[in-house]
């Protein structure tokens, strides 16, 4: 039975970044509301859009993140950008008229997050965005049409860093809407990193990679894997690289097959070119922590990749985490530059780690607990 007097949390997640974000969030309204009963309490919904549907892309991460099953699973799928936006707004509407929500909590930047936080906005509901303020300057990003978007109809915008609170006030939206709460992602990793260091052992014997220096390797976003010539480009300079050490690479299913057949052509040793299926949380971030450096054009990896000082080498000309290049491991290579790429990867991959890794304010661990702070402050105020 529903408590009246509780604030109603819709969290929306579609995509696998969204669940690193929400569940710690989730864990720590728990929290708040297991102690001593205060002014606010809470009642919280889980809604997945499925906007990444398969097992090894959103049901691995509820497990592995002890998420509780979502109360609703939309089953969007994937699509064009147009498609999905339509079947995400089409079916989040009679969602949150539903459970009628006092504040939906929207992480990151992805279609699910865009939509949500339009449906809530039309329906009269407030809105948090989780991770508000990141900007790389490049529209012809979906992703930042999508964060743009998002500010600048969310009631509160809970901030990872100083630069996404410059951004914001550059855009003029009032700073009483603005709390910097850190990097819940970061909550993420620091909890379950023991367990995932632990368990690499059985993923890199799985892989083949004991005793191996290698390169973890995770590019997705369209401009780099959607386009024929340019995932030709990307596989020719996985192949260089792994003249030299072991690369693996966890792959989407559409673009598996275009490698398994390039695999043939020769140009690394036997063994050196590693292509699996997607990893779980777990295994990725385990691998991640004893990969000699990484290769990505994520933006959840360039922030993993500098809180556990691990080299990364990220395939964009411009990043929305400009923290991770100035006070992290992260470096940005030209895409279209093979030969920088493959400088740029040897590189890191020679250099190591820092003896410490960088330490990024707020990005400590306990994020999560200033979010439900500011939740429960936002919830005092409306």
């Amino acid at each position: 039975m529903r408590d009246e007097a509780a604030v109603k949390l819709m969290h929306v997640v579609g995509a696998r970044p969204n669940f690193m974000k929400v569940a710690p969030v989730m864990a720590a309204v728990d929290a708040w509301n297991a102690a001593p009963p205060g002014d606010v309490r809470f009642e919280q919904i889980l809604v997945h859009t499925g906007q990444h549907y398969d097992a090894a892309m959103s049901q691995v991460f509820l497990d592995e993140l002890r998420m509780p099953e979502p109360q609703e699973h939309l089953g969007v799928g994937s699509g064009t950008q147009a498609a999905q936006m339509a079947r995400l707004l089409e079916r989040l509407e009679p969602v949150v008229q539903r459970h009628a929500p006092d504040l939906v909590v929207v992480p990151g930047d992805v279609n699910s997050t865009c939509a949500a936080a339009f449906v809530a906005s039309r329906l009269g509901v407030a809105v948090a965005h989780l991770e508000s303020g990141l900007r790389s300057g490049d529209r012809s990003m979906p992703e930042e049409i999508n964060r743009i978007i998002v500010d600048h109809v969310a009631d509160l915008l809970l901030t990872t860093c100083q630069d996404a609170d410059l951004n914001l006030m550059r855009e003029g939206l009032p700073a009483e809407r603005v709390v910097r709460v850190g990097n819940t992602m970061m909550d993420s990793l620091f909890c379950l990193l023991p367990k995932a260091k632990d368990g690499a052992g059985v993923a890199k014997s799985r892989l083949g990679l004991t005793g191996k220096p290698f390169v973890l390797v995770t590019i997705h976003r369209p401009s780099n894997v959607d386009d024929p010539e340019r995932l030709q480009d990307v596989l020719a300079v996985l192949m260089e690289l792994a003249q030299q050490i072991t690369v693996v690479f966890p792959m989407h299913l559409r673009t598996r097959d275009r490698v398994a057949r390039l695999r043939t052509e020769g140009g690394a040793a036997d063994g050196a070119f590693v292509v699996c299926a997607p990893l779980g949380y777990l295994e990725f971030v385990g691998l991640m922590s004893e990969a000699a450096a990484v290769l990505t054009d994520s933006g959840g990896v360039q922030e993993e990749t500098t809180a556990l000082g691990v080299p990364c080498v990220t395939l964009r000309t411009t990043t929305e985490r400009p923290i991770t290049v100035t006070l992290g491991t992260n470096e940005l290579v030209d895409p279209s530059d093979a030969g920088a790429i493959v400088a740029a990867v040897r590189a890191a991959a020679a250099r190591g780690r820092p003896a410490t890794p960088p330490a990024i304010p707020l990005w400590d661990g306990h994020a999560s607990d200033r979010v439900v702070k500011a939740l429960a402050a936002w919830a005092r105020r409306r």
